[in-house]
C-alpha cells in the first residue's frame, strides 16, 4: 500500500509538472516575439539576427537570436500564460553563444509581471529577475538581481561568468525555502540563500540611537612614553649639507657666474622629527562597541522567493560589439526538463567542437594547397624565364 501511494505521489508531481515558456528560435519565431521600437528615434536601437554562428551541430536547428550592429541597444521580449511560483521550484535555462570575444555588453535576460508595454520596451520596465552573463572591460560577472517591493537588489557575492567564444548554459534555480542556485553549462556556479545573499529584508538589530560612547572612555592602545626625552643636539642636525666631493667647474667665472657653491645632498647623519617612543596606554579601555538593539522595523518574509505574476521575457541589453547568440529558453518548474536541456546542451557543444574541428581542418588543408599552387606557380615562372634566357643566349651565338 505504502508503494502505491508512493508512486500516486510522484504521478501526481509529474502531472503537475509545467513548463511555462520554451522557445529553440525556430521558423515563426518572430511572430512570438515583439522588437521593442523605444530607442529608434535615437538610432540607437541594434537589429537582430538568425544565426547558428560560425560553428554549429546543426545549421537549422541551432539557430538562435543574434545581435548585429556594434554600440546599439537591443530589446525584445516575448509573451507566455501569466503563472505564479507560489510554493514551486522555479527554473530559468538558456543558452549563449559569445562568437565575438565580447570586450563590453550584456548577455542576460529579464523576467516581467504583467502589465508591460513590449511595442516601448526598455531598461526602466519592471522586472522581476535578471539573470546571466555580463562582461565589460576587467569587469566579469554573472548579473543575478531581485526586484523586491519594487526596488532592486544586485547579488552581494559575486558569480563567476564565461568570457569565451564558445556556447554556454546558464541555469538559475530558486526553491520556495528561499534558496537558490546557478549552474553554468550544468555545474554549480554558486549557491546560497535570498536572506544571506541579498540586503531585502532590514537588519534585524540596529545601533542603539540612545547609546553614545562615554566622554571619559579611552581608545588609543598606545601613547608617546612620557619619560622619554629627546636627545641634545638632535635639533642642530640640518637635513641637507654641502657635497663634500662636488667640485668647483674648470670652466666657472665667479665674476661672470657668481660666487660658486656646493650643491646640497642629504644629510646622512639627519634623522628627521624627533618623536617619543610609543608604549602600551595603561588607560585603555579597548575600541567602544556600539550596542545594538532589535530594530523596531524589521519585518521578517518567509516568501521572499515569491513572485505573484511572470508573463514576459525578455532581452534588454547594450553591446559595444555585437555577434551575441541567444537560444534554447526554458521556464519550467520541472527539474527533468532542465536536465534534458543540459543533455542537449552537451551534445550541442560535441557537435560544435566537431565542425569547428573540421573548419579549421579545411582550412589547413586550403592554406597548404594554395601554398603548393604559389610554389608551383613560381617553379613554372622560373623555368619559363631560364627558357627565355637560354633562347637569348642562343640568339646572340
Amino acid at each position: 500500500m505504502k508503494t502505491i501511494t508512493v508512486l500516486l505521489l510522484s504521478l501526481i508531481a509529474y502531472s503537475s509538472a509545467e513548463v511555462y515558456f520554451k522557445e529553440g528560435f525556430h521558423d515563426g519565431w518572430e511572430s512570438r516575439w515583439v522588437k521593442s521600437t523605444f530607442k529608434e528615434s535615437e538610432g540607437t536601437q541594434g537589429h537582430f539576427g538568425w544565426s547558428a554562428g560560425k560553428y554549429y551541430k546543426d545549421a537549422e536547428e541551432d539557430k538562435g537570436l543574434q545581435t548585429t550592429q556594434d554600440a546599439r541597444f537591443y530589446q525584445i521580449s516575448a509573451e507566455y500564460p501569466e503563472f505564479s511560483n507560489k510554493d514551486k521550484d522555479l527554473y530559468v535555462q538558456y543558452r549563449i553563444k559569445q562568437e565575438q570575444n565580447i570586450d563590453c555588453g550584456g548577455g542576460y535576460i529579464k523576467l516581467h509581471p504583467a502589465g508591460i508595454d513590449q511595442a516601448k520596451y526598455n531598461g526602466d520596465t519592471v522586472y522581476n529577475i535578471m539573470f546571466g552573463p555580463d562582461i565589460c572591460g576587467f569587469t566579469k560577472k554573472t548579473h543575478l538581481i531581485f526586484n523586491y517591493k519594487g526596488t532592486n537588489h544586485l547579488v552581494k557575492r559575486e558569480i563567476r561568468t564565461e568570457s569565451d567564444t564558445s556556447s554556454h548554459l546558464y541555469t538559475l534555480i530558486l526553491h520556495p525555502d528561499n534558496s537558490y542556485e546557478v549552474q553554468i553549462d550544468g555545474k554549480e556556479a554558486q549557491k546560497g540563500t535570498l536572506k544571506e545573499d541579498w540586503d531585502l529584508l532590514l537588519p534585524k538589530e540596529i545601533k542603539d540611537p540612545a547609546a553614545k560612547k562615554p566622554s571619559d572612555w579611552v581608545d588609543e592602545k598606545q601613547i608617546p612614553d612620557p619619560s622619554d626625552k629627546k636627545p641634545e643636539g638632535w635639533d642642530d642636525i640640518p637635513k641637507e649639507i654641502q657635497d663634500p666631493e662636488a667640485k668647483k667647474p674648470e670652466d666657472w667665472d665667479d665674476e661672470l657666474d657668481g660666487e660658486w657653491e656646493s650643491p646640497l645632498i642629504p644629510n646622512p647623519e639627519y634623522k628627521g622629527e624627533w618623536k617619543p617612543k610609543l608604549i602600551d596606554n595603561p588607560a585603555y579601555k579597548g575600541e567602544w562597541v556600539h550596542p545594538q538593539i532589535p530594530n523596531p522595523d524589521f519585518v521578517d518574509d518567509p516568501n521572499l522567493y515569491l513572485y505573484p505574476s511572470f508573463k514576459y521575457i525578455g532581452i534588454e541589453i547594450w553591446q559595444v560589439k555585437s555577434g551575441t547568440i541567444f537560444d534554447d529558453f526554458l521556464i519550467t518548474d520541472d527539474v527533468e526538463e532542465i536536465k534534458k536541456g543540459q543533455k542537449a546542451f552537451e551534445e550541442l557543444v560535441i557537435g560544435e567542437k566537431k565542425h569547428q574541428e573540421e573548419e579549421e581542418k579545411k582550412k589547413k588543408e586550403e592554406e597548404e594547397k594554395k601554398k603548393d599552387e604559389e610554389e608551383e606557380k613560381k617553379d613554372d615562372d622560373e623555368e619559363e624565364e631560364k627558357k627565355e634566357e637560354d633562347k637569348k643566349e642562343k640568339d646572340e651565338l
